[in-house]
């Protein structure tokens, strides 16, 4: 972060460059341009953020759910709690505040009766030696009117008509205001905001990840250019001196101390020279287009290097980390601790759809028509609270083998960690041994250099005095190119070697 923070001024800067047509740009500027216009970062970011909404989408679930609903019905009939007119007996409101019958008085005739019932009665002695009188059924059995009123056989009733208890409930209107608050759902809340958290984390290392390679073919592309350009000079090096070898045969020719074919066999070889100059320059042209493609660039645009002058490629000494260092560096391996972490929630989340949860629940309901006094065409309102539960009982397996596979998608995930580890253990061993061998060439590069350096200012003195043939010279020339070329190829070996240990080891 600090070093992308660093950079921006030079970005900036160097837009502006080619904006004003002095197109030079710096590692850090191609490094920071890559990684604003490279999609793949891009989208790393996007799901970065996709992730930090989800975290705080899932956050919200540990509060309660409020929302308001409504509904209308439309209904092919109304309903009626009467099928049919209604009679009612009309009896008596008694002393204590009980609905009962008028007590049975003695007839002229000598016998029972009541003025609102038509039951025969019958006198009867209680144990205290007191009479009471006891209604007979249609059989003219005794019974209790208290358990059997069904025999009792009313004179007068009362009606209550049919039309009176119809609603009209062929449109209905309902509102309500919910509120559900989760108190133990299993443990799945918990688990889901942990895997939203990982969530995020994983698409934060995945953004590394890609950053990382990112840099990697920036710093390869760049630096292939810059040892092109190494390489260039040393080729236009070589043709000056050619060009001046055929003015100094040319006056030989003249002094009678060289033949044409001496004049012929050094411009084949200034041919030659030109010929792998063309080359040079394709591949530079090739590789600033690759890079331009890396920094968003059009691949046409037309740029120079800021380090396209220097006369070697800086290459360090690297130290080699512990294996442990790497593993805490290395962005694959902790998405993948991330994967594993991730997946044993997902265990808890399948392991909580076997166990009970309880919610608290609050409603403020209204009904059109109302049924709360009588049956009135208007809104009628009333709220309720309560709890529920949900006791999962049996699902033929199909959660018990959800969480098996929950558990199984965890252990491949620890699997895939430790294969990752190995895998990345060789890597590093390998770009080691890669960079410490890259470095010897160098040093062996460097060695052969100066040999041809000697040897070629050696031959042109002989070749001046007379003592050396123009074969000979075009073979120390010869030489000294290949030497320039061995010392450039292996500083850009080592160069490249250096970036993927550094990417392999986390630095990056």
């Amino acid at each position: 972060m600090k070093k992308t923070c660093a950079t921006i001024p030079m970005l900036l800067l160097s837009l502006n460059c080619i904006g004003q047509g002095q197109t030079t740009l710096s590692l850090d500027s191609c490094e920071a341009m890559a990684l604003r216009n490279n999609h793949e970062q891009r989208i790393a970011e996007a799901e970065v953020q996709q992730a930090e909404y989800e975290k705080k989408a899932a956050r919200g679930m540990y509060f309660p759910d409020i929302s308001i609903k409504g509904a209308y019905l439309r209904n092919q009939k109304s309903i009626s709690l009467l099928g049919e007119d209604a009679m009612l007996p009309i009896g008596t409101m008694m002393a204590d505040g009980s609905f009962g019958f008028a007590t049975p008085t003695m007839q002229a005739d000598g016998t029972l009766a009541s003025s609102q019932l038509n039951n025969k009665w019958m006198p009867q002695q209680l144990p205290d030696g007191s009479f009471t009188a006891v209604p007979l059924d249609a059989e003219g059995k005794p019974f209790n009117p208290k358990e059997n009123p069904e025999k009792l056989q009313w004179k007068e009733y009362t009606t209550i008509p049919k039309e009176k208890m119809e609603a009209d409930t062929r449109n209905v209107f309902v509102a309500a205001l919910n509120l559900t608050q989760p108190i133990y759902m299993g443990g799945k809340i918990v688990a889901l905001n942990r895997v939203c958290n990982l969530k995020k984390d994983l698409a934060e290392s995945k953004q590394a990840t890609n950053r990382a390679e990112t840099l990697a073919k920036v710093d390869e592309a760049y630096w292939r250019t810059i040892s092109l350009y190494n390489k260039r000079k040393a080729v236009v090096g070589l043709i000056d001196l050619l060009e001046k070898m055929s003015k100094d045969v040319d006056k030989m020719i003249e002094a009678g101390v060289a033949t044409k074919k001496d004049a012929l066999t050094v411009s084949v070889k200034k041919n030659e020279a030109k010929m792998t100059l063309l080359r040079v320059d394709n591949g530079i042209s090739l590789y600033k287009m690759q890079l331009a493609q890396l920094c968003g660039m059009p691949v046409d645009q037309q740029y120079d290097l800021k380090d396209q002058e220097i006369e070697s490629i800086p290459v360090e000494e690297k130290t080699m980390p512990s294996m442990e260092e790497v593993y805490q560096k290395r962005s694959e391996i902790k998405s993948l601790e991330v994967a594993k972490a991730l997946y044993d929630q997902k265990v808890t989340i399948a392991r909580a759809d076997m166990l009970p949860t309880v919610a608290l629940i609050g409603n403020y309901i209204g009904m059109n028509p109302s049924l709360y006094d009588g049956i009135e065409a208007k809104f009628g309102w009333q709220w309720n609270v309560g709890v529920m539960v949900n006791v999962p009982l049996f699902h033929f397996g199909a959660n018990y083998y959800k969480m098996k596979a929950a558990k199984s998608e965890a252990l491949v995930q620890e699997l895939k960690l430790e294969d990752s580890k190995e895998k990345i253990n060789l890597q590093v061993n390998q770009y080691g041994f890669k960079q410490a061998e890259a470095m010897r060439k160098m040093e062996v590069a460097q060695e052969n250099l100066t040999e041809a350096n000697e040897n070629l200012r050696m031959a042109e003195l002989s070749f001046k005095a007379g003592v050396l043939t123009t074969s000979d010279l075009l073979a120390a020339q010869t030489a000294w190119l290949g030497a320039q070329s061995d010392k450039i190829d292996a500083e850009i070996e080592a160069k490249i070697n250096a970036i993927y240990l550094d990417k392999s080891t986390g630095e990056r």
